[in-house]
Order: structure tokens, then C-alpha cells, then sequence
């Protein structure tokens, strides 16, 4: 599950990424990068091992 939410987060942040480039979304874009960063936050607050 642990994987899972590390790989979510890193899309999020991909999607982001292309959204502040390329297009022009709102704040749709910053919500999914706040999401992500609280899953990557989650992983580390629960000491995930690195793979």
C-alpha cells in the first residue's frame, strides 16, 4: 500500500508539472500537488523503507 501511494504522489506531481507548464488548469492543478505532497508526507511521517 506504502508503494502505492509513492507512486500516486510521484503522477501527481507529474501531472502538476505538465499543468504549470503547458496548460492553464486553475487550481486543479495545485490541489492534486497538495495531495501529493501530503502523500509523500505520510510515507515519511511513517518511516516507509526506501526500495
Amino acid at each position: 500500500m506504502g508503494n502505492l501511494l509513492y507512486v500516486i504522489a510521484v503522477i501527481l506531481i507529474i501531472a502538476w508539472l505538465i499543468g504549470f507548464i503547458g496548460y492553464s488548469a486553475g487550481g486543479l492543478i495545485h490541489i492534486l500537488l497538495v495531495i501529493a505532497v501530503v502523500a509523500i508526507l505520510l510515507r515519511v511521517i511513517r518511516g516507509g523503507r526506501a526500495v
